[in-house]
């Protein structure tokens, strides 16, 4: 088990996980859990880190649908940070305790703030990435707000 299915365990959060093969010739990870799990790619959901204000270790996370990119003026205004940008892979790697691919919104080794796209209210549940590659979990967004601290806020286009 990954951090994040242990945490949805631990608070008794509705959830199901879903594992399939992950093929280490794709390079979009989401398009690849959209198309083997045969899910909406409004409702699978990818987690971006993002860092602030131009410091590469002050970074935000960004759940936003696979079929969209991540807006960082949006989820700059979010954050309440004059700008943003694409955290270095590495970093958020460390940060997180989840490779690149397989990081979940969900157990990471630090709590950073969390902003999940406003279109997931839509859904009576999203899939994001259950802290590996080829694993997601399934929950409801509200669920998934309440684990992370997260806020809801339109920061996809």
């Amino acid at each position: 088990m990954t951090p994040a299915i242990n945490l949805a365990k631990k608070k008794k959060i509705k959830h199901s996980v879903h594992q399939y093969h992950h093929d280490p010739s794709v390079e979009s990870y989401g398009t690849e859990a959209v198309a083997v799990l045969g899910q909406n790619p409004q409702q699978v959901f990818k987690t971006l880190l993002f860092s602030m204000n131009g410091d590469p270790k002050k970074l935000g996370v960004a759940v936003v649908p696979v079929a969209n990119m991540l807006d960082l003026k949006a989820i700059a205004k979010a954050a309440k940070a004059k700008k943003s940008e694409m955290a270095d892979p590495s970093i958020a790697e460390k940060t997180t305790g989840y490779v690149v691919g397989g990081i979940s919104p969900l157990g990471q080794k630090k709590a950073l703030p969390t902003f999940i796209d406003d279109s997931a209210q839509q859904f009576e549940s999203i899939f994001v990435s259950a802290g590996r590659r080829g694993l997601e979990i399934e929950l409801s967004p509200q669920d998934l707000a309440g684990l992370t601290r997260g806020q809801f806020a339109v920061i996809a286009k």
